[in-house]
Order: C-alpha cells, then structure tokens, then sequence
C-alpha cells in the first residue's frame, strides 16, 4: 500500500526520519562516545559497551497506542528497508538512513502454537517463535543486519573505505557474518575463526559457501573468542559478535515482534531463551524495557534463561539469592549438543547484571529466572517437539526442557502463555538427531538414546523379487510390474494396511 491510502492521522509517522543520537556508553564508567567510530569495548573503563539515544525521551511524546497502530499500518508498506527489523527503526537504528539498512529478508519469524497432545503433555499453553527461519537459518541475521547496516553507512559516508569483518563462532554467527559480508563486497570482506571440529558440517559448510576465510583453531569458542578479541584490539577489522552493540540493538526486534504477534499484550507471558553468550536474552530484555518505557506494551514478560549443565556460569551466578554476594566465576565447558550455547564465559555478562536489575526494578519483583537442564533432556524434548509438527533446532530443544525445569520448580504458573525461542533451523543440527538414532555418542555428552525416540530408514526388498531398478537399467514390462507388486505388498504388510473392498 501506498502512504496515502492510510489514515491521515499515522501518515507523517509511516516512513521514519532520521533522527536520534546515538552514543555508545560504557556499562561500568557511563562515559558516551561518538559513534563515527567501531568500538566493542569502553576506551576508558574497558568494559562492554551499550548503545544508547540521548534522545530516547523524545520517543515517549508520541503515545503508546499510536506507536501500536504505526507498526501495524507499516507492516503493510511495499518498502524493503522497513520490512524486516527496521520495521521498528526509530527504537534500532534511529540515525540511520533507509538507503543504508541492509535487508535479506530477516526478522517477521512466525510464532507457532504448539500442537494439542504437545501442550497436554508439558501442561501449558505454549509457542514456539522459528527464528530458524531468518535467512541463514538463525536468529544471528537480526543482529547482522543491524551491525552490518551501520558499517554500510559508515562506507557511504566515507568514514571507512573498506572493512575485514571477524568473529568467533559456533556456526550460527559465522554463517550470519559471512551471508551479509558477501551482500556488500567487495568493500567487505568477512573471516572467521572456529573450534577446529566443533562446528556441524551444515553450519560450516554456510561460511565457506558465502566466500568468507574460515580459520579453525584448536580448543572452544571461548578461546576463540579471545583471538577475535585481540585482533580487534590490535588490528583495523570490524569484530561481528555479540561483544559489537549494533549487533545486541538489532537483535531487540525479537522483544518487539512478539509483542507485536500478540497484539501488545504481555499480561501472563513468558519468553524462554537459550543463553550462550548471553547477547540474546541481554537484546530481549532491552527490547521489552525500551517498549514498556514508551507506553507500547503495559506489562514486563517473565524472562526465562536456559542453560546446559555442560555450560552454565550465568546459572551458577544467580544461584546466589544475594546480588551483594555474587561472584561470576567462567566454567570450562563439556561437549553440548545445544552446540551455540557451548560458551564457559560469556561476554555479554556485564550487560546481562546490569539489565536484569533494570528489569527486575520496573517489573516490581522479580521478572528474570534462570534454570538448568541436562543433555538428555535437550535432546528427548527436541525430537518430542520435532514429532510434533516443529521444526526446533537444539537450542529449541534446550528452551523447551528449560520450560519444563521451571514448571517443575514453580517459576511458570498454570495461566501462563510461553514463547519459546528455537534460535536456528533443525536441519542445521542433524548430526545430532543421527548420532541419537544410531547411539553413536561419545560417553562425554551423558545422552542414552530412549527407544521410542530412535528412528531409521528400512530396507524394502521382497524375498521373491527376481530383478530390481537400478540407475540407468530398465526393467522389461513384466519385471517391473513384479517389482511394484511385491514391493506393495511388502509394505502394505509392514503398515498393516487393509485393502479396498471392491465394488
């Protein structure tokens, strides 16, 4: 639709103009600094940076039901830029000009309803939001697509001439780096660095597809994430993960869809997140501040976040009822099949401290829960969703073992309604869903396969076949009708089919 044909009153608000001032702000020191500048870590204070709009109070003079229906009526509009998460570009990226925002079709995931006997069997009426469905495949794009927008900008503008991108990476967000990088090359050029046989085969094989420099080294994406560090430290390259705010800010479109697909009403939802880094549920809980701050939304969700008992420093943090006592301690990890949220020291901690008290604060009690989950139950509750219409990658199966630890302990009451966040596609993770079937996993994962869970592919070939297809052989008439007649019957037998009564 065209602007003109929407009403007169949400006409000047469609196409957002640039606007705001953005700063980076450093979460220990609160000092501001421009952002003409790549920077991922405080200059003073050397602690992880928060972007922030000096002018974010302006966003409050327009009330929160016209922001509502400026959203919705946008939806409608025929223009690339505001189609995925600049959809909401007066709260991601408010200075950024529409011809600079990049957009491959991320953001807008569906949220889809889990099925009756699913919701019977967990006790609650539940979601499962598919970021899978973003472009490469993960939740990561929302983030890129913010990050690798201001760099677009900051090229057009001539602040840079050309950029290395870098980032560590389970797979997710070196797919993601690379994908968009390849958008704008050649004055992008994008590397990354992996845990030398820690990434699946179909998460590798995206990175390498796409053109980029894929580097493995030895040890975890902890040690990984120290190299990219240093290299952003001492060289002239744009560090892409979690550590880069512009990816955190453009990841809070997540926070505001949801509030959007359920019409702006958050009384009595949860949303459950995996970890990992922790970007993710620091982008979420911004996101629903920033909307509950203007009016948009009246009600703070609960937040839930998952961890593996393989990898679980943010859990253990909180363990302590005290936040004076508490003391963040780094894990060494141990094989997860939940492969992106393998990290013992997540680099988002600080923003995580910070923000949950803010959210904690403005939700008048406690708002944010952390739970534990084992390797088994990952696993069981993702192939439980996937034999139920779901499409819930590992990180899916985590979220969902995750709702089920906190239904138990008493943390998701009976008329709640849960979002739970399935970050990447299952196809991504299917190595997993192979080694369970055959009970091939090493004893370091703790995972017993349970029968019922077990699935293969089964032979069919009658014992009184004579002759079979082959590549490139045609059987004689008569042959291959034998063939389709045994066959038939051989699997009518396995199905316990009943023929046709004729007429």
């Amino acid at each position: 639709m065209k602007t003109e044909n929407f009403p007169n009153k949400i006409q000047p608000y469609l196409l957002p103009k640039i606007g705001g001032e953005m700063v980076y702000r450093g979460i220990k020191c609160n000092e501001e600094f421009d952002i003409d500048q790549l920077l991922y870590t405080c200059p003073k204070c050397g602690s992880v940076l928060l972007l922030e709009d000096k002018l974010f109070e302006q966003l409050r003079i327009i009330p929160g039901d016209i922001w509502r229906k400026v959203f919705d009526y946008r939806r409608m509009l025929n223009v690339p830029a505001l189609k995925g998460i600049y959809l909401y570009h007066e709260f991601i990226g408010p200075t950024l000009p529409l011809d600079s925002i990049v957009y491959l079709g991320e953001g807008n995931t569906p949220i889809v309803e889990a099925n009756a006997p699913l919701q019977k069997e967990v006790g609650r009426k539940f979601y499962f939001k598919n970021d899978g469905q973003n472009p490469s495949a993960s939740f990561k794009d929302r983030g890129m697509a913010s990050a690798l927008s201001y760099i677009n900008h900051l090229l057009r503008t001539g602040a840079v001439s050309e950029i290395l991108a870098v980032c560590a990476s389970t797979g997710d967000t070196s797919a993601s780096a690379a994908l968009y990088a390849s958008y704008l090359q050649p004055r992008i050029k994008s590397a990354v660095l992996l845990p030398h046989k820690k990434v699946t085969p179909q998460q590798l094989a995206q990175p390498l597809g796409s053109g980029a420099v894929v580097l493995e080294i030895p040890g975890v994406f902890d040690d990984c994430m120290k190299v990219v560090e240093a290299l952003s430290d001492d060289y002239n390259v744009a560090l892409l993960n979690s550590k880069n705010a512009w990816r955190i800010l453009g990841q809070e479109s997540y926070s505001y869809e949801i509030a959007q697909q359920f019409d702006y009403n958050l009384d009595k939802k949860t949303v459950v997140v995996p970890i990992g880094n922790a970007g993710n549920i620091t982008a979420i809980i911004s996101g629903f501040l920033k909307f509950f701050e203007t009016g948009i939304i009246d009600t703070l969700p609960k937040i839930i976040g998952v961890q593996s008992a393989h990898a679980d420093p943010v859990y253990r943090y909180y363990l302590e009822p005290d936040s004076k006592k508490r003391v963040f301690k780094p894990v060494t990890v141990r094989p997860s099949v939940a492969q992106a949220a393998m990290i013992g020291n997540p680099v988002s901690m600080p923003r995580v401290i910070n923000l949950v008290e803010k959210y904690n604060e403005k939700g008048k009690g406690q708002k944010v829960f952390f739970v534990e989950v084992t390797e088994q139950a990952i696993m069981d509750w993702q192939l439980t969703a996937n034999r139920n219409g779901h499409i819930v990658c590992t990180q899916g199966g985590e979220t969902l073992a995750g709702l089920i630890e906190a239904i138990n302990s008493g943390v998701v009451e009976r008329n709640e309604e849960v979002i739970l966040d399935s970050t990447a596609h299952s196809l991504k993770f299917s190595g997993f869903q192979e080694m369970y079937f055959e009970d091939s996993f090493p004893e370091a994962f703790e995972i017993v396969p349970k029968r019922e869970f077990q699935n293969s592919p089964r032979l069919v070939c009658p014992s009184g076949l004579k002759e079979a297809p082959e590549p490139g052989k045609q059987l004689a008439p008569e042959r291959f009708e034998e063939f389709v007649r045994l066959t038939t019957e051989e699997i009518a037998s396995i199905l316990n089919l009943k023929k046709k009564k004729k007429a």
